[in-house]
């Protein structure tokens, strides 16, 4: 599965924006997906992951209540809708294929990941 995700950019902090994630070459529609960051000078951390159906959610404390994760599975896509961004969400973005169905914060679990895209918040 090659992964791609897109939809990064620079934005005032209290801006928004929704990231895309593309699977091609096999789907991802039975997989879980999450959504990783890399700050600068951070070790990679878990942002939000979502099950093979939609069904369960997962999200970091700090971005509850402004991410939204979602996906269309026809489609092979997944989405990541940021609202009221921080100067500390600035990082790169990255997408991931699980192993698993279900919806899993581990890092070890992810097999598949796309090259991020850069989403930097301006205070």
């Amino acid at each position: 599965v090659q992964l791609q995700a897109s939809g990064g950019g620079s934005v005032q902090a209290g801006g928004s924006l929704r990231l895309s994630c593309a699977a091609s070459g096999r789907t991802f529609s039975n997989n879980g997906v999450g959504w990783f960051r890399r700050a600068p000078g951070e070790e990679r951390e878990f942002v939000a992951g979502i099950s093979w159906n939609g069904g369960s959610t997962i999200y970091k404390d700090s971005v509850k209540g402004r991410f939204l994760i979602s996906r269309e599975r026809a489609k092979n896509m997944v989405y990541l809708q940021m609202n009221n961004l921080k100067s500390e969400d600035t990082a790169i973005y990255y997408c991931a294929s699980a192993r698993t169905a279900a919806v899993t914060t581990q890092n070890g679990l992810y097999h598949y990941w796309g090259p991020g895209t850069q989403v930097t918040v301006s205070s």
